[in-house]
Parts: C-alpha cells; sequence; structure tokens
C-alpha cells in the first residue's frame, strides 16, 4: 500500500515542488476520514495542491471562495417553490456532490456561514427545511486561512478550529522547487498531465482498512496522558479535547497503515501528535509559550509506551 500511496505524491509533485511530506500528511488526513486546515500566506499553491490531488486519486473537487456575502445556504442548498409541481424542491449547494471541497480563505466568512460546515464536516450531511441529505463518500474538506491582511477575517471559533484532523502549512518554496516550477511552466501546463493512478472507490476501501487498525490499551493509555497532561500544563488555558484524543487515534492509526501494520505504536502517536493537536491548544494571555513549545513539553515529560525506533517507517 505504500507503493500506492507514493504514485499520487509523484502526481501531485508535478504541480507542487518540495512539498511532500505536507501532501503525505493530507493524504493521511484523508485516508482517517479528517480534514485539513492550510493556514499559510498567499499564493503558495495551497488551491493547486486541492485539485491536484483530486485529479490523482480520480475524485471531484469544488472550490468555494468565502467572502463575507457567501450564506449558508450557498454551502448546505435551498428549498425553492416549483409552481408546476405547486411544491418545494431542494436545490443543492456547494458542498453537494462533490467529494473534496477547497475551502478558500474560510475566515472571510461570516461566523453563520463558517457554522455551516460543522455538521457537512463531523456528520457528512446537510440538513435544509429538516430534511437530511448525505454527501459524498468519501468526502474532504480543505479549507485555507491567510496568516497575513487581516482586514475583513474573524478568527475561527475553537469549536470549528476542533472539528480540523490537522493544520498544516505549505511555506515557500526553497530555490530549486521555485526554479522547477518556473521552468515546468514554460509554455505547458503540468495540471494537464496528472493521472489518476488511485481510483475514488479504492481510496473508499483504504479509509475502511485504516479503521480496521487497533491500537492496544498502552497505545490509548498513551493518548490519554498526553492530552490530560495538555489541560494541566502551566502555560495552557483550553487542553486538548476528547474530540482530539479520538482525532489523535484516527491519524496515528493511518500513520500504522501507511507502515504496512494493523497496529499502533507510540512512535506514530508521537509523529502526527503536532499536526493534530497544536491548534487545540490555546494559552494563557503573557504565558510566553507557543503551542509548538508546549508540544514538546508534552511530549518530553510523557513516557512512551515503546522508545526503540521502528525500521521501515513511511516517510515522504
Amino acid at each position: 500500500m505504500r507503493r500506492r500511496l507514493e504514485t499520487v505524491l509523484d502526481e501531485v509533485e508535478k504541480v507542487i515542488s518540495g512539498k511532500r511530506e505536507t501532501v503525505a500528511k493530507i493524504l493521511l488526513a484523508f485516508l482517517a476520514r479528517g480534514h485539513v486546515l492550510l493556514d499559510d500566506v498567499p499564493g503558495v499553491g495551497k488551491t493547486t495542491l486541492a485539485t491536484a490531488l483530486s485529479r490523482a486519486v480520480g475524485l471531484s473537487c469544488r472550490r468555494v471562495q468565502f467572502t463575507p456575502d457567501v450564506m449558508p445556504s450557498d454551502l448546505a442548498g435551498f428549498s425553492m417553490y416549483d409552481r408546476s409541481t405547486g411544491s418545494f424542491v431542494y436545490r443543492p449547494g456547494a458542498l453537494c456532490g462533490v467529494n473534496i471541497i477547497m475551502g478558500d480563505e474560510i475566515n472571510r466568512a461570516s461566523s453563520k456561514t463558517q457554522s455551516a460546515l460543522l455538521e457537512a464536516m463531523e456528520e457528512k450531511q446537510v440538513t435544509v427545511d429538516g430534511t437530511t441529505y448525505p454527501l459524498e463518500k468519501p468526502f474532504l474538506v480543505i479549507a485555507t486561512q491567510n496568516s497575513v491582511g487581516a482586514a475583513g477575517t474573524q478568527a475561527l471559533p475553537y469549536a470549528q478550529m476542533d472539528r480540523f484532523l490537522v493544520r498544516l502549512s505549505l511555506g515557500y518554496p526553497d530555490y530549486e522547487s521555485q526554479m522547477t516550477m518556473l521552468k515546468d511552466r514554460q509554455g505547458r501546463e503540468p495540471m494537464e498531465e496528472i493521472r489518476c493512478v488511485l481510483p475514488g472507490e479504492e481510496v473508499a476501501q483504504m479509509q475502511k482498512e485504516v479503521s480496521t487498525v487497533t491500537s492496544s490499551d498502552a497505545v490509548l493509555d498513551y493518548i490519554t496522558r498526553l492530552t490530560m497532561a495538555s489541560r494541566e500544563h502551566g502555560a495552557v488555558s483550553v487542553g486538548i479535547s476528547p474530540r482530539g484524543a479520538l482525532f489523535l487515534d484516527r491519524a496515528a492509526k493511518a500513520r500504522a497503515w501507511a507502515d504496512d501494520r494493523d497496529y499502533t505504536v507510540g512512535a506514530d502517536v508521537r509523529d502526527v501528535f503536532g499536526d493534530v493537536c497544536s491548534h487545540r491548544i490555546l494559552l494563557k494571555d503573557g504565558s510566553g509559550e507557543t503551542a509548538e513549545g508546549v508540544i514538546k513539553d508534552l511530549l518530553k515529560m510523557t513516557e512512551s509506551p515503546d522508545r526503540r525506533s521502528f525500521s521501515g517507517r513511511w516517510k515522504a
């Protein structure tokens, strides 16, 4: 299975050079049935990445540009009166009939529109006028928010941040990656060369296989101690939620599955801990700490059930 994942990364690298590790984390989040928040500066390829990934795995993708005038009905849909039948007819919104949603600049939408994503992300469904409509399977939200240009933006509520499995950042490319990007676009469009190397139905099957990976009591104890320690840390006002603990277990299972194992180990938890949990930690005012610093503290102070290294661990 590791090789199947690497073929997807190879295809995405045709348009996003030098970010293989980040793309691998997004792919693992997808297999763990999680959603991704990309917190980054404009113009580094977030939308391009989502489009390339959807093509490589043969799934549909739709981009939604969040602005203050986007309404919840634009996402979930609405009922329209049909005079010919004398009844109301449901008109699907942007979340319907698509596998991957690219939510661009989600922090520019109103709080009401941001909250409209919650049911879709958690329940994989939307409800309009009391009727529930299931979304496509598999379903992934890749939302972005820019770390610069605060005019017209508002911070995501903690409850919505907590819905994302991981928060990641692409960052600027290095010299070689940017030169590769420029050269590749001299007279051609690399996006048109991306092939479907992993059919969508196989992605759904992989998600099922990831869910069957087992976590021993020792690993679950490690997750519990890590998350509880975050709530007792002196610099933290709000620690990792129980949902965060569940997501940490799911992400660790995806990491183990990518290593061709049907069980998790402590190293899997450590590998994904920062990406899964840094955005779930709220710091006290004036603490002088960072979420990343707290993550390091927690890993250092919480004993792992295993300290030996595992050969063959999947590294993109």
